[in-house]
């Protein structure tokens, strides 16, 4: 399958002034086989070496006793043959089970430059190991993140364009087409467009249920592989939390991430998870939650909103799982329900907005609600090179009721409704209408500062 993260591979192997690359992620998000079995064998065929620290216990015990780039680097050259240079890319995978290979990326950054070197890794559990060996546990030898001497990388599970790019390139191209006019779909488009996405909620971006879904055309199996990867995270907190009650915690607030967001305000409660629970006992799990790219939190602004954005409370949030098929799973919502045009209607908002909340999480784009007087929300709210744009995310038609209200605070050049209807522009309410499938494209133009359809139209 093909990953959008390609492109910023061959970016850093281009790059002159290039580190060695560290890429975090999730489990089972797909580092591996994006390093691995794309971007190595289409780079460097038959010319790389890749290193497993997870199962490759000699080359552990060799890097644990001898911290030396210079060793390292003989040591894989007799061992696999070949002479390393900088026609040769270098893996390390799961490099959190072997932290001398962390520490020494400084030392290849010094003094190798010339040889492509990455590795992979989990952040909160290098984070965990990193904190034990400062209290003495563990390994005492000491470690070294090589802060100021790595490139850095992060991935996400599939978002809604890596899905279609791999489902239907015809309807990817049509409609990334029709958006850069600044035009909106044909009908035909608009309603093959509504069906990828519908799909999507329900197979999510997990790269192992998105292959067997495509695979098998059956959306029970991609459901089964979803269960498989949800549980192993539930196990996964087990090995590397500080005590059983953050254990408990962690995987209570993993488990109620639908439940949370199903309440009138949406905002996370520490008693639903835990009668009488104040907050602050549950500021660990949710940052370990956060650091294993788990989950995402998104910020409270109220009112009138200043650039930067900052959080207005940091006692209101709202969390959302890190793919929608784990949280479409989660909900326990029947899986026709997804596929049939009459009971699509009858899905909460909140699938949608998780849906969102993923998009903007796997483009860099940081998460902040608004909330004014009375009920008046956006569910989310950006920062563009020139304004602030609030963001309303709808199920169907309808107005968007919190607009005056944001505007009592803020001036307005832009507001964008996001549901399922065709793309479009109100001159006069200013405001942009994306369609659910627009999505990425919307965050892309986000990224770069300025919506780039809304200039087209004008």
């Amino acid at each position: 399958m093909e990953r959008k993260y390609l492109v910023d591979l061959e970016n850093w192997l281009k790059n002159t002034r290039r580190k060695p690359l560290m890429v975090w992620g999730a489990r089972q998000v797909g580092k591996t086989y994006l390093i691995k079995d794309i971007f190595a064998e289409r780079f460097f065929p038959k010319k790389y070496i890749y290193v497993d620290c997870r199962t490759n216990q000699e080359f552990t015990d060799f890097c644990e006793k001898n911290v030396n780039a210079e060793k390292i680097l003989n040591y894989l050259s007799l061992n696999n043959g070949v002479v390393i240079d900088k026609n040769v890319l270098l893996i390390f995978d799961e490099v959190q089970e072997c932290l001398p290979i962390v520490t020494l990326m400084k030392y290849f950054c010094q003094d190798f430059p010339e040889i492509p070197i990455i590795e992979t890794g989990s952040m909160v559990r290098i984070k965990i190991q990193r904190e034990n060996r400062k209290r003495g546990l563990g390994n005492k030898n000491r470690f070294l993140f090589p802060v100021g001497k790595i490139n850095q990388l992060t991935i996400y599970p599939m978002d809604f364009e890596e899905y279609l790019l791999n489902k239907n390139k015809v309807l990817f191209q049509s409609i990334k087409n029709s958006y850069a006019k600044g035009i909106p779909s044909s009908k035909e488009e608009h309603s093959k467009g509504l069906e990828e996405f519908f799909n999507y909620l329900l197979v999510g971006g997990m790269p192992e249920a998105v292959d067997a879904y495509l695979e098998t055309g059956n959306y029970q199996e991609s459901r089964e592989v979803l269960k498989d990867l949800y549980d192993n995270y539930l196990s996964d907190m087990d090995l590397y939390q500080a005590s059983p009650e953050a254990i408990v915690r962690s995987k209570k607030v993993f488990q109620t991430i639908y439940n949370q967001l199903n309440k009138e305000s949406k905002n996370f409660k520490s008693t639903l998870i835990e009668k009488g629970a104040k907050g602050r006992a549950m500021e660990s799990p949710i940052d370990w939650l956060i650091l294993s790219n788990l989950v995402v939190k998104s910020s409270l602004v109220k009112e009138k909103v200043t650039i930067p954005l900052i959080n207005s409370d940091e006692s209101l949030f709202r969390l959302y799982l890190s793919d929608i098929g784990m949280f479409s799973y989660q909900s326990g919502v029947n899986g026709t329900t997804f596929l049939d045009n009459k009971t699509r209607n009858t899905l909460s908002g909140i699938f949608f907005e998780n849906y969102v909340a993923n998009e903007l999480t796997s483009h860099g784009i940081p998460l902040f609600y608004w909330k004014g007087k009375g009920s008046s929300e956006f569910e989310f709210i950006i920062e563009t090179k020139s304004s602030i744009i609030p963001i309303d995310v709808k199920k169907n038609k309808g107005p968007l009721n919190s607009l005056e209200r944001f505007k009592d605070h803020n001036s307005l050049a832009l507001a964008i409704k996001i549901s399922q209807n065709n793309f479009g522009f109100d001159s006069k309410t200013k405001v942009l209408t994306i369609p659910f499938y627009d999505v990425f494209m919307l965050c892309e133009d986000i990224s770069k500062g300025e919506i780039n359809c809304v200039k087209n139209i004008l």
